[in-house]
């Protein structure tokens, strides 16, 4: 076992690690160490000034879930846009769960969105699940307020998919465009644009949203 590991360890909750194991299919349980998020989020912040990052982000692929969320914090925390961009596109394709891959957005991509929205296109087209499915997460919190297109909605909506986790973010940016977007993302339901899974998870998602007006939700209720 690595020194990073064995502090990893040192925090572990085991009662969490059972709990949030079966909230992230597709991990093996013996992968799940069981360090709570605020916990996790402030080791990183005291292992980024260790000296040991680079090797450790070197070191790909990781052990343990909390090492691939620490990744993520770590590259969090970069304020150099181009080595942000960097270790962002090295760990991507080693990302397996949606919540190492749902983790929050660097600050630095606010003030680079001209070429963010370019690489988040490329993103969606990818093969990979979760390269994919972080390209629309990105379109999702970047790109539904002042900076929306409509051609936006048509870039997520568009991408077909048998992959669970995808369908999944494509529901939810639809529901996140219903409640920032209305006129310009309720087509694809009026019109099931969308495949027949999508379209309902979207409606159930934007029902249950508090963003969603009490007459709007009535009216998609009306599209299931």
């Amino acid at each position: 076992m690595t020194h990073l590991q064995e502090e990893l360890f040192k925090l572990q909750d085991t009662e969490y690690r059972d709990f949030n194991s079966s909230l992230i299919p597709g991990i093996e349980k013996e992968t799940v160490i069981g360090v709570r998020t605020p916990v996790l989020r402030k080791f990183a912040k005291e292992y980024a000034k260790s000296g040991e990052t680079e090797q450790f982000m070197r070191e790909l692929p990781h052990k343990y879930y909390e090492e691939n969320n620490l990744h993520m914090m770590l590259i969090g925390q970069i304020k150099d846009y181009a080595e942000c961009i960097s270790e962002l596109e090295k760990f991507l394709p080693y990302i397996d769960n949606w919540a190492t891959c749902d983790s929050p957005l660097p600050k630095c991509f606010d003030k680079n969105k001209e070429d963010i929205l370019e690489r988040a296109k490329k993103w969606i087209a990818a093969d990979t699940t979760y390269v994919k499915r972080y390209g629309m997460g990105v379109m999702m919190r970047l790109f539904l307020d002042e900076d929306f297109k409509e051609e936006y909605i048509q870039l997520v909506a568009g991408v077909k998919s048998e992959e669970y986790y995808v369908n999944m973010m494509i529901a939810w940016y639809m529901a996140t465009a219903l409640a920032k977007q209305w006129d310009a993302a309720i087509p694809y339901i009026q019109e099931h644009r969308l495949s027949e899974w999508v379209h309902r998870k979207s409606i159930q998602k934007a029902v249950e949203s508090y963003r969603i007006t009490p007459e709007q939700k009535d009216y998609l209720k009306g599209l299931r």
